[in-house]
């Protein structure tokens, strides 16, 4: 009996590209979620789409490890899972112009007003994005806290290479553990999608 493909990758270098062709055997669209959390998203998502391949960004180890269990069990192979801050994982280690989509669902909305500033979707986020995303990728934003919302659609209107778009219905069909959470409490879902601009 084989054993499973090993889903967390460790980093070689913090400074290099990933090399793509080495983390996965066959060379397919990429997609990338950045806050993976347990993978509840990931899993599922990557399982419906064996088309292309994904990597799930997270940085606590723990996290990580439910992600490759998870993946593990279902049988899936076109998961990889690195630990690494999301914003970093941007500018110095996704090859410029290599996924087709990301993928950031509720992250840390650091509501208090002094703590803002590290907020992963801030002014200078859409200009990592359109570096990464290939001619026409396409990000899609969900969070439960309104006065990030407001800041993601903020940021991305002004940046002028993305225009807003509406998400495919299997992808919006398709909840995250936070998610069904939150609406078994009757919050919402706040969700936004946007298209490179980039030709």
């Amino acid at each position: 009996m084989t054993s499973p493909a090993p889903i967390i990758h460790p980093l070689e270098s913090i400074v290099a590209p990933l090399d793509l062709s080495r983390l996965f055997p066959v060379a397919q669209p990429l997609e990338a979620e950045l806050g993976s959390g347990d993978g509840s998203f990931l899993s599922q998502y990557a399982a419906l789409h064996s088309e292309c391949n994904f990597i799930g960004v997270e940085r606590l180890l723990g996290r990580l490890r439910k992600v490759e269990r998870k993946c593990q069990r279902a049988g899936i192979s076109n998961v990889r899972a690195i630990r690494i801050e999301a914003s970093y994982f941007l500018e110095w280690l996704l090859p410029r112009h290599a996924t087709a989509a990301l993928h950031v669902y509720f992250p840390d909305p650091w509501p208090k007003r002094k703590h803002r500033k590290n907020r992963l979707i801030n002014e200078r986020f859409p200009q990592l994005v359109q570096q990464v995303l290939t001619p026409g990728g396409a990000i899609y934003l969900r969070t439960d806290d309104a006065d990030y919302f407001a800041q993601m659609r903020a940021v991305f209107a002004a940046s002028g290479f993305f225009r807003p778009i509406e998400p495919p219905r299997d992808l919006v069909a398709m909840l995250t553990d936070f998610e069904r959470s939150f609406h078994d409490e009757g919050i919402p879902t706040l969700q936004a999608a946007y298209q490179s601009d980039a030709a």
